[in-house]
């Protein structure tokens, strides 16, 4: 069993793909939306505007949506994660929805984009983020952050001139506002984390 890298043309693909490789995970990027099935996980990245992303990961919103319901783990990456949200802020496009909420730029306070990096505050223990403490750090790029209307959800936050939803867990659907593929050990540790979730 494999874990999927959707590739519909953004995001960090390639440090990605070489971050699952790197830790046995055998990957395999997913270039059409027929071929994402059989799976054990599902990475799904994303770089660049919310709007960008949804309109080229539409294709894929059917065959992502079966394999969460039937449980395969989804692990969504930095706008990979804002996409699961009903909307942004920074473009008219509608999310998938599968977390209810929005995603709001960082406030005018902070320079923007947040570029480099920061530590999380774990807000709950969830398997997605054994090994990992809030002394931890990890690589952040970002303009907007996500704000679910359920708290729940958050298992780990970040600060940076308003708390930050950095670590999403419920069910089988996992995601991350930082860049684990660039985060060093502790970002190949979640790497891990999840790849052993979608091997059970």
């Amino acid at each position: 069993m494999t874990i999927a890298v959707v590739d519909y043309g953004v995001g960090n693909l390639f440090s990605i793909y070489n971050a699952l490789e790197r830790i046995g995970a055998g990957p395999k990027l997913v270039v059409e939306p027929e071929e994402l099935t059989g799976f054990a996980g599902i990475v799904v990245p994303g770089v660049g505007s919310f709007g960008r992303c949804m309109r080229r990961l539409s294709r894929f919103e059917e065959p992502l949506r079966r394999a969460l319901d039937g449980g395969t783990p989804v692990l969504g990456i930095c706008v990979g994660m804002q996409v699961l949200f009903d909307g942004s802020e920074e473009s008219p496009e509608e999310g998938l929805g599968w977390i209810r909420g929005d995603v709001v730029r960082l406030p005018d306070s902070v320079l923007v984009p947040q570029m480099g990096w920061n530590n999380l505050s774990i807000r709950r223990e969830v398997e997605i983020l054994e090994g990992i403490s809030d002394e931890d750090f990890f690589y952040f790029v970002h303009s907007y952050h996500c704000v679910p209307r359920d708290g729940q959800v958050v298992a780990a936050t970040a600060e940076y001139g308003t708390e930050i939803a950095a670590a999403i867990s419920t069910d089988n659907l996992f995601a991350v506002q930082f860049h684990p593929e660039k985060s060093g050990a502790k970002g190949l540790s979640i790497l891990e984390n999840f790849v052993r979730l979608s091997r059970c």
